[in-house]
């Protein structure tokens, strides 16, 4: 097959030259001359040979459709197989006696069935007649379709019967059913495999005619190609001289024109005598012939990339490589350079560079190399990712929103947007003239309450919405660690609230279709707190590596007023985070310790007679240490190394309450930022409640809220 490439300069004047010495051997028509042309036309009359590799093609093609027919009646015998284990494993059901090899014979006809019947309409590996795995390819022909559309529709049904019967749970009715339905389909299905094996030989018969004709057809054409091919060279080769110009004016006026940096590269890695214009715009640099590629690319990429480059165009310049084969490890088909633009300051782009072969005969005279600044596109593609990530997490909250219990997720909303609304008012609230202070005590609020709503928006899976808070709460900590925390500050902190108030009004309408005006509104059952406080500690503890089993029992809430159960859920939720991620310890930590993999949480609230309720959040994890806490404290800079000296066991264990505090090194989205524990602590106080804590270290760490209503 012939192929186009460009022209190369060298050899155009190469080629001249040797015409024109050839020019003055010889005025007139000689061998000579026109050797290369007329052993080109020779090689041609190598089409007609090559027509001849149809007779293997025809042959592959023929053993592919004795391959299918084989299969096809094999699909005859297995519907009959198949219908004969059935009835044996019935009788054996009905004598009483064991079916187990009558049921393996079942399973073993019908997975072979399946598996060749999606053969035949899609192209699989299927095991053949002895048991090896051959490739079955899709049967060919609107009729042979069609067949397999009506053996699919008997199949379908007929596996659904049989599912119950494979996996050795059906029931008396269901093996009847798989019976009854084997019984009346049976003939049918035999019937449409009949059909199947005759329109696969029809096809194959076909198929051998067709290739025949091509056949015989492509010798004609090749002698007649042969024939205009010869008339044509012969009169044009006359005028070669004058076209190697025409040739080299154009490619002249290409490299001026093409923005792609097009030159040839030579064996010995240096650029060619043509460069387009473009090539020295895409270096940000004045090229010069005879330069070396990898010179230039030194300052530009990776010592790594460098040295890939360099074996990857070694083997291009190695002719016994093909070229197709190593074209998808190219390690420059997108490289990040940073490079002078028109004004002389430094950007940033992307270019991509394409090697092509130039060959004369087998050896590799030169490569074509074409660069193209791809910038645009990969920041498309960037764009696009991004996009396309957003689009799914917020399809997938969606889902999960609306699987969520209304109650809870009603609840939900109208918590968030009071939340996100007292946020607003709180923050807009603080004049430009609040002291520090003042300011400091509005952030801390803020961030109670937008710790909360990540919490509760994390506890329901709901992503985006607990990502978005996370990203506010970074910005509060930012004012707090850059001293920034002013009245003015604050005023620009509500926008990012409205995205938030957006996606929960689009929660609010979605809640709003699933009910209806007469619907009366419901509580949220304890068994979906479980699930949600359960479903809340596994995510947790698969963001931070760790497997945890949690036991929740908050059967109880019913019988608590709205206003003090969202106080107990929110502190729930908080120690639940707190549980897994400082509690719990990494599972090979565990191992260590000769403790299970899983880490243990228990949720329980209870009531007792006297009406007072308790609810407790235990882990078997770690348990709290004080010389950690210390540690921290003094690395925090909140207090000198004397003064922690003076403080008590249980005064430095009480400062995990405090705003700011976390034992973590750095902030995730589920820990780090000191609000958690402090949010424990002021609904605690809201609920007029007792807070006890009990830790042994090594065994568990124990936090238990009593209180009344």
């Amino acid at each position: 097959m012939a192929a186009v490439l460009p022209v190369d300069p060298a050899f155009a004047r190469s080629s001249a030259r040797t015409g024109r010495r050839q020019a003055g051997k010889a005025s007139s028509f000689s061998f000579g001359k026109y050797r290369e042309i007329i052993i080109a036309v020779a090689f041609f009359l190598l089409f007609d040979l090559g027509v001849l590799v149809l007779n293997f093609y025809t042959s592959f093609q023929i053993a592919e459709d004795a391959l299918g027919i084989n299969l096809a009646g094999r699909q005859r015998m297995l519907s009959q197989r198949t219908a004969k284990a059935l009835l044996s494993v019935e009788a054996a059901r009905i004598k009483g006696a064991p079916a187990d090899k009558e049921l393996e014979e079942l399973k073993n006809a019908v997975r072979l069935f399946d598996v060749s019947l999606k053969g035949f309409q899609s192209g699989a590996t299927v095991p053949g007649g002895d048991g090896k795995p051959v490739f079955l390819p899709a049967a060919q022909g609107d009729k042979a379709a069609d067949i397999l559309k009506k053996a699919q529709g008997l199949w379908t049904p007929y596996q659904q019967k049989l599912a119950p019967v494979l996996a050795g749970t059906a029931t008396e009715i269901e093996l009847q059913a798989a019976a009854d339905y084997a019984k009346a389909n049976n003939l049918k299905l035999l019937a449409l495999m009949n059909e199947l094996t005759t329109a696969l030989e029809a096809v194959a018969s076909n198929r051998a005619n067709t290739l025949r004709m091509v056949q015989t057809g492509g010798i004609v054409l090749a002698l007649l190609n042969f024939a205009f091919i010869l008339f044509k060279f012969l009169r044009r080769l006359r005028t070669s001289d004058a076209a190697i110009e025409a040739a080299n004016e154009e490619n002249r006026e290409i490299l001026v024109s093409v923005r792609e940096g097009l030159f040839l590269l030579t064996p010995d890695y240096e650029l060619g005598s043509q460069l387009s214009r473009s090539a020295h715009e895409l270096f940000g640099k004045k090229l010069t012939p005879g330069q070396n590629l990898f010179g230039l690319l030194a300052p530009l990429v990776s010592e790594k990339a460098l040295t890939d480059a360099r074996d990857y165009v070694e083997l291009l310049f190695s002719a016994h490589v093909k070229e197709q084969l190593v074209q998808g490890i190219n390690p420059l088909s997108e490289v990040e350079v940073t490079v002078k633009n028109r004004l002389g300051q430094d950007s940033t782009r992307y270019l991509s560079f394409h090697f092509n072969r130039v060959q004369d005969g087998a050896t590799v005279r030169h490569l074509l190399v074409t660069v193209q600044d791809i910038t645009q596109k990969v920041e498309l593609e960037a764009r696009l990712t991004g996009e396309r990530q957003r689009s799914q997490k917020e399809f997938s909250m969606l889902l999960k929103a609306f699987e969520t219990d209304p109650a809870m997720m009603r609840g939900f909303v109208e918590r968030a947007e009071a939340s996100l609304l007292e946020i607003n008012d709180l923050l807009r609230s603080t004049s430009s003239a609040a002291s520090e202070a003042q300011v400091l005590k509005a952030v801390d609020g803020a961030y109670r309450r937008i710790h909360a709503f990540k919490g509760d928006a994390a506890s329901l899976g709901l992503e985006v919405l607990a990502t978005l808070a996370h990203q506010f709460e970074s910005e509060l900590q930012k004012l707090k660690d850059t001293g920034a925390a002013t009245g003015n500050a604050l005023l620009a902190l509500p926008l990012p609230l409205e995205d938030l108030l957006t996606k929960v009004a689009a929660f609010k309408a979605l809640g709003a279709r699933k009910t209806t005006p007469d619907t009366p509104p419901q509580n949220a059952t304890p068994q979906a707190l479980n699930a949600i406080l359960t479903r809340l500690a596994d995510d947790v503890g698969i963001g931070c590596g760790k497997r945890i089993n949690a036991t929740v029992r908050m059967s109880s809430a019913l019988d608590m007023p709205g206003d003090k159960m969202d106080l107990v859920r929110e502190i729930a939720v908080q120690l639940v985070r707190n549980a897994v991620v400082h509690g719990v310890e990494a599972p090979q930590t565990r191992l260590a310790s000769s403790k299970s993999m899983e880490g243990q949480v228990l949720v329980n609230l209870t009531r007792d007679e006297a009406g007072q309720w308790q609810l407790s959040v235990r882990d078997d994890g770690a348990g709290l240490n004080t010389e950690h806490i210390r540690s921290r404290l003094l690395s925090l800079n909140w207090y000198t190394p004397e003064q922690l000296e003076s403080f008590s066991d249980k005064q430095i264990v009480a400062h995990i309450f405090k705003p700011g505090f976390s034992t973590a090194e750095t902030p995730s989205p589920h820990a780090g930022r000191g609000v958690g524990l402090d949010l424990v602590q002021a609904n605690v106080q809201r609920l007029g409640a007792q807070l006890l804590l009990s830790s042994v270290p090594g065994q568990h760490t124990e936090f238990k809220v009593r209180f009344s209503v």
